[in-house]
């Protein structure tokens, strides 16, 4: 920024003596700098917020809806595949949270659906063993006619609940980026 200070200098306006100081700034450099930083810093003020509300989803849908409010525990696969992640390019930023690995039954708790039917065999025994009226039963085949799984959104709801207050933080960090 450049700036020049002129005066002060005396005029002398109808028999007065006025004392007069010019001040004169030139901003142009000093604001267009500001300008051309301004995306970088809301982009690194949005992705942090967006980092911390993407951490705290994760956690709504492990800690929560994963721990028996939508779904109850049984091996926890489906609790470990969880993740979160931010990712930042040249004119956004992205959070996602998600169902990563082999955990094959993740879209159909969260969507619902039908499954085929199918054999179900022995892996481990020469036969399967297993309860049918209080009666213990062993099969060396069992002929499955498909199931119908209803939807059980422990995503979608976690996003639902937490909905305002992602938007919310989201305006606020926005906000703080810009000084306002």
């Amino acid at each position: 920024m450049r700036s020049r200070v002129e005066g002060p200098s005396r005029i002398h306006d109808a028999g007065r003596q006025t004392t007069m100081l010019s001040v004169t700034a030139d901003t142009t450099a000093a604001l267009g700098a500001r300008l051309d930083a301004l995306p970088a810093q809301i982009q690194a003020v949005l992705a942090a917020k967006a980092a911390s509300l993407a951490q705290a989803l994760k956690a709504h849908v492990t800690d929560d809806k994963l721990s028996g409010q939508v779904l109850h525990i049984r091996t926890g696969a489906l609790r470990a595949s969880i993740g979160a992640e931010v990712t930042v390019d040249d004119d956004s930023v992205q959070a996602r949270v998600f169902s990563s690995g082999d955990v094959k039954y993740a879209a159909i708790q969260e969507y619902g659906g039908h499954t085929a039917p199918h054999d179900i065999v022995p892996n481990k025994a020469q036969a399967l063993a297993f309860l049918v009226g209080g009666r213990q039963v062993f099969a060396k085949i069992v002929h499955h006619p498909g199931s119908a799984i209803p939807e059980r959104a422990y995503l979608r709801s976690s996003l639902a609940d937490m909905a305002d207050e992602i938007a919310n933080g989201l305006k606020s960090a926005l906000l703080e980026a810009l000084g306002a």
